[in-house]
């Protein structure tokens, strides 16, 4: 990573931009499997032409990530672009204007939302790169499961991942991040309902995760796994303490900022979730989860009451990932509730083609919580399901 630069009139932004770059080298160390050239390394490049593909050959490195800033009297604007050093082909970019406002704050969500984002990208260029490969090992394998999961958490999507992680656990079997990976996918099995058993799936989930900790006992994605696995097998307490401990250990984790609004909803305070949600959003505005995330905001809204405002997220949810069954069926609901029957009806139906196994008993039978306001609230979406034609049994 190379120093961004500071493109403001005003040399005295320096130290601001230098921030930046200091806490996102940082960060992004904290990828398990990444290597990030050290910040003394990297700022004696400051201020200089530099030639990408030499910087590669001399530092050894497989991409570059530049970037500047340049601020205006009420807004900050922000570039980064990640480099293949060998070709010189640009990978991805992206450009976003901030308001002015406290200066730590904004550092802090500029690195946020930078890291995670470029966390992603690496991966799915990583990912190609496996592809090619005619021996991939342990690290590539992972890419190429952790990519799988990126199209979307489908039944599918998940046994492909699921078989990536296996085959680099059989080649190291101390791999945490395929420990991590196979954890996920059972998590993702039982909280999606494709598990004919959830407490099997989690407990899967458990175990891998468990075993993950004690090779790496501070990896804090795999404290967040765990706490969503608490909190999805009724554990809720627990699981809100796992991600409160992760997030200790990297502010930065969205999944367990949004781990927490969803556990307050199985608390019974659904008023509480959007504004997690809003915060992991926030700091991962691309978020591969984040369909998710908006689905449990619109599922919260819906239980309080709020349809307007559950349709506005649900519809969100769904923009940002079609191949999500459960947010077509919250829809459903929320529309038939509020009159849209047709349209109801139809979100049914695209819900029941992604997952044509699902059923209101089902559904039911998988309550997270004996929380008398957060059953009040299912069972609105058992009406609304029933009404959008989701079959009973």
């Amino acid at each position: 990573m190379l120093p961004f630069a500071n493109l403001s009139a005003d040399a005295e932004q320096d130290y601001f931009v230098d921030g930046v770059t200091e806490s996102l080298t940082t960060d992004l160390s904290r990828i398990r499997g990444l290597f990030v050239i050290g910040r003394h390394t990297a700022f004696s490049f400051k201020g200089k032409a530099i030639d990408l593909k030499q910087i590669g050959r001399e530092l050894n490195v497989r991409y570059v990530f530049e970037g500047s800033m340049q601020r205006g009297s009420a807004r900050l604007r922000v570039n980064a672009r990640l480099t293949d050093a060998a070709s010189g082909n640009q990978l991805w970019a992206e450009r976003f204007d901030k308001p002015i406002a406290d200066l730590f704050d904004m550092q802090d969500e500029i690195v946020s939302r930078l890291a995670n984002t470029l966390d992603s990208q690496l991966i799915e260029a990583e990912a190609r790169l496996a592809e090619r490969a005619l021996h991939p090992g342990a690290m590539d394998l992972h890419f190429q499961g952790r990519a799988c999961l990126h199209k979307g958490l489908t039944d599918e999507y998940l046994r492909q991942a699921r078989s990536f992680f296996e085959r680099a656990l059989a080649l190291d079997p101390g791999s945490v991040e395929a420990l991590v990976g196979i954890a996920i996918v059972e998590f993702n099995r039982g909280a999606n309902f494709f598990a004919d058993d959830r407490a099997v799936s989690f407990a899967a989930a458990e175990t891998a995760l468990i075993k993950a900790l004690s090779m790496a006992p501070r990896y804090p994605r795999t404290l967040a796994f765990l706490g969503c696995v608490h909190i999805y097998a009724a554990r809720t307490i627990q699981g809100i303490a796992e991600c409160e401990r992760a997030l200790a250990l990297d502010r930065n984790l969205t999944t367990a900022h949004a781990a927490i609004g969803i556990a307050k909803s199985f608390l019974g305070r659904a008023e509480e979730t959007e504004a997690h949600i809003q915060e992991a959003i926030r700091l991962s505005p691309r978020d591969i989860f984040g369909h998710r995330w908006m689905m449990f905001a619109g599922a919260a809204k819906f239980w309080c009451g709020d349809d307007a405002d559950a349709v506005v997220w649900l519809r969100r949810s769904i923009e940002a990932n079609r191949n999500f069954p459960l947010a077509h069926f919250h829809l459903a609901a929320a529309l038939a509730l509020i009159g849209s029957l047709d349209e109801a009806r139809v979100i049914a139906k695209d819900g029941l083609a992604l997952y044509p196994h699902f059923t209101i008993r089902r559904y039911r039978a998988n309550a997270l919580s004996d929380n008398s306001n957060y059953l009040a609230g299912r069972e609105r979406s058992y009406e609304g399901m029933r009404l959008a034609g989701v079959p009973e049994a």
